[in-house]
């Protein structure tokens, strides 16, 4: 799950880039469904930050991965 779930991270961080900002991938915890990611650069500080994240990141990775529930920022 952590390798398909990085993937999709690859494909979403160009755009992350693009604006000055970056994502890692910190956790997955398989049993609760949760993804943990630090945000970085622009992001880590942009006051649009949980919106990319609730609207873009999560919702690519739980349509590739069903069983995510949600992604969180650390």
């Amino acid at each position: 799950m952590r390798d398909k779930i990085q993937k999709i991270i690859d494909k979403i961080r160009p755009r992350l880039q693009a604006d000055g900002g970056d994502m890692e991938l910190i956790d997955v915890d398989e049993k609760q469904g949760i993804v943990k990611v630090r945000l970085v650069g622009a992001c880590a500080h942009c006051p649009m930050s949980r919106i990319t994240l609730k609207q873009g990141v999560e919702s690519e990775i739980k349509k590739a991965v069903p069983e995510v529930k949600e992604v969180a920022a650390v």
